[in-house]
């Protein structure tokens, strides 16, 4: 059994999908922008199961620097037979508020880290029978007060649908949780609810497969 590998493994999502996979029995490597957070996530995941915990520090918008790190990860934990990439930029804004620089930064996180995650890890896990690349979505309405969050959620959605596209028939299941409200613990949007829907996309049966889950409470 190979592992996950959790790219944007934050204290909510990404630390809740780890967790409950590996609760299954599956080593985990984290990957997360500060050694901080990857510290944090590398305990709380080590302390709910005893599956080996791997952390590696890395930012997603330095595409040398993810690429050693998830090459690093594939050293630790063999190729994997699940991916989340679960990294995003939030931040409240009106279309036209930003400078194009300031845009195409959120976008880099948003959208072209799930690009560069999914084009170093894909070709491998298909060579190695296949397996789960997974996202976590948002917006599946646009809202003008979150304007750049709208355009990469709409934009990470095109990306697993082209995966889907490239990939699927080749046994690799692409599919995305499209989260609705702010994910917080004790609530509706709480994240370890969030982490069973990813882990039951990855076992449904090829024959089943769902692209996208609609995370929607209330």
């Amino acid at each position: 059994m190979t592992g996950l590998i959790v790219v944007g493994a934050g204290p909510l999502i990404g630390t809740s999908t780890a967790r409950r996979f590996a609760a299954d029995g599956l080593p985990v490597a984290l990957v997360a922008r500060s050694e901080a957070t990857v510290r944090a996530g590398v305990e709380a995941v080590r302390g709910a199961a005893s599956a080996a915990v791997h952390g590696f520090a890395a930012d997603v918008t330095d595409e040398s620097a993810i690429r050693a790190a998830l090459d690093k990860a594939v050293t630790a934990i063999g190729v994997p037979e699940v991916v989340l990439y679960n990294a995003a930029h939030i931040r409240h804004d009106a279309l036209g508020e930003l400078s194009a620089a300031q845009l195409l930064d959120t976008l880099a996180v948003n959208v072209v880290g799930g690009v560069t995650v999914a084009g170093h890890l894909a070709p491998a896990m298909v060579a190695n029978g296949g397996g789960s690349l997974l996202f976590t979505g948002g917006m599946p309405e646009v809202k003008p007060g979150v304007a750049s969050l709208s355009l990469g959620k709409a934009g990470l959605r095109t990306v697993a649908e082209l995966l889907h596209e490239q990939y699927g028939s080749q046994g690799l299941h692409i599919a995305t949780v499209t989260v609705c409200d702010v994910v917080a613990p004790g609530t509706a949007y709480d994240p370890d609810l969030i982490a069973e829907e990813f882990a039951a996309l990855h076992r449904e049966p090829r024959d089943s497969w769902r692209r996208e889950v609609v995370f929607r409470r209330g």
